[in-house]
């Protein structure tokens, strides 16, 4: 093959190689973290709940029901806070992973037995996850909450846009440095699934900016 012809196959493989390059992954380019699962418990009982019974068994849960109806117990590993009323009710908040609810729930009934209180079948349901995340970019978010539909933007209220994803139905907090807080998820899937989504749209539809001026900063070490 002459020596011209090689020259221009390799230029073509270069030009290849570097439309490869600047082509952005959605996907390994996800940067999220699980921040909170909250998870609500039924358990069968015969009657009422005693949470005094509890609380005097217990010395380090915290029960004034001046203040609020339930009782809050703590559990350390894995580390979860657990509201417990009356009814037989329970809301888990604080773990990390929700194959952890199972475990805590356990605990808790036994803490609740030990205290002479019967109770059986305890029923879990993950009810919310909350992540936390950074997009990597800027947004423009005077310009999102045009061209996102199911999006709601007041910075005299909040800094943050509210968009409400409708598939996979969840509700996220976008801020113009590109951090963002994703709630309203049930399984860990379905957090992955919405970030990467969002990750594409902000790109595909032009609101991700390379820079900030002045007056689109925004502090949000809260989050």
């Amino acid at each position: 093959m002459p020596e011209e012809e090689n020259d221009f196959e390799e230029e073509e493989e270069a030009e290849e190689e570097e439309d490869e390059e600047e082509e952005f992954d959605y996907e390994s380019d996800l940067d999220y973290k699980i921040e909170n699962v909250v998870a609500t418990v039924t358990v069968e009982i015969t009657e009422k709940i005693d949470l005094n019974q509890i609380a005097r068994k217990h010395a380090e849960v915290e029960y004034n029901p001046e203040r609020f109806p339930g009782l809050v117990m703590r559990i350390e590993k894995p580390r979860a806070t657990i509201l417990i009323f009356s009814t037989g009710k329970m809301v888990v908040t604080g773990l990390r992973k929700a194959s952890e609810a199972e475990r805590v729930v356990d605990k808790v009934v036994k803490n609740i037995r030990k205290a002479g209180i019967k109770l059986a079948n305890p029923e879990i349901t993950i009810q919310n996850i909350v992540a936390s995340g950074d997009l990597h970019t800027n947004i423009d978010l005077n310009m999102a909450a045009i061209v996102m539909e199911y999006a709601m933007y007041e910075p005299e209220v909040f800094p943050g846009l509210i968009y409400r994803m409708q598939e996979p139905k969840t509700v996220f907090l976008i801020f113009s440095t590109g951090r963002i807080v994703c709630t309203g998820a049930k399984k860990k899937e379905i957090v992955r699934d919405a970030v990467m989504k969002l990750n594409q749209q902000v790109r595909d539809l032009g609101v991700a900016k390379k820079e900030l001026t002045d007056t689109d900063y925004q502090d949000i070490t809260f989050i």
